[in-house]
């Protein structure tokens, strides 16, 4: 039986596999959780982070299209999702950006990449 999460704006059938994957298993149980706990959840399931992923879901939670989340919001948005990354993952960096890290390109704290 498929979920009714792919009901709500701007949430396909990947999204709605790795919420269920991290025991939200439908639209009411989303909106009840709202978009941080949701993307807590998923993370603590092993979703690697992604920043478009994060607000993408706060846009579905607000029934607007994702691409409308700009300017002060989306900065709210940036450092909510930090935050929340480092609070879960213990402020490991992973991929490209341990890579950078490595060789001293690393983003200041609270700011943008440095290259």
């Amino acid at each position: 039986m498929d979920s009714d999460l792919v009901t709500i704006r701007n949430i396909g059938p990947a999204t709605a596999a790795s919420l269920i994957a991290a025991g939200i298993p439908d639209a009411a149980t989303l909106r009840a959780m709202g978009a941080d706990a949701a993307y807590r959840a998923m993370l603590g399931m092993g979703e690697r982070p992604h920043f478009i992923g994060y607000y993408v879901l706060h846009m579905a939670l607000q029934g607007r299209p994702w691409n409308d989340c700009k300017g002060d919001e989306k900065t709210a948005l940036r450092a909510r999702f930090d935050a929340l990354v480092a609070d879960v993952g213990g402020g490991r960096l992973s991929g490209i950006e341990a890579e950078l890290d490595a060789i001293g390109l690393r983003r200041p704290p609270g700011g943008h990449s440095s290259f």
